[in-house]
């Protein structure tokens, strides 16, 4: 089991051939956490997402690197993923009415996709976008418990 507090952080280069490292690694933490399968496989795509921003936006075809911190937080793992490049469109955390199986699939805008769907399989996202400085998108997900392991 790891330890509440614990930091693990790794740098890569801003391009798809990385974004699998970045997912081996999440699985190796998630599962020594306690995460299900299928909840280890939603922070997977999450994760994916939010590399996939970097690689496809931050650096516009130039060379640039991404650093991904995981953070252990008693029963939850805290992910940031944060590039150093071109910030992407201001993105707004979705309310519960604005969901998006309650719209018509002409009315949804292409890009921006992403976010939603982090934010609907993870328990928090937060994104941090500074002029100069780059994006990050932390995003976090509690082990949920079930009643035979508790």
């Amino acid at each position: 089991m790891l330890e509440d507090g614990q930091k693990i952080t790794i740098c890569l280069p801003a391009t798809a051939e990385y974004v699998d490292i970045v997912r081996l690694n999440l699985y190796g933490i998630a599962s020594k956490m306690g995460f299900s399968y299928e909840e280890i496989e939603d922070m997977k795509v999450a994760i994916s997402e939010a590399c996939n921003n970097s690689v496809l936006h931050a650096y516009q075809s130039q060379t640039g690197v991404m650093e991904i911190h995981f953070e252990i937080q008693g029963d939850a793992l805290s992910i940031t993923v944060k590039d150093e490049g071109q910030s992407f469109e201001h993105w707004e955390p979705m309310e519960n009415d604005q969901a998006l199986h309650n719209k018509d699939l002409s009315n949804v805008e292409i890009g921006g996709l992403g976010f939603y769907l982090m934010q609907a399989l993870m328990d928090d996202v937060y994104v941090n976008r500074e002029v100069g400085q780059g994006t990050s998108v932390t995003m976090t997900r509690k082990v949920m418990r079930s009643e035979e392991t508790v």
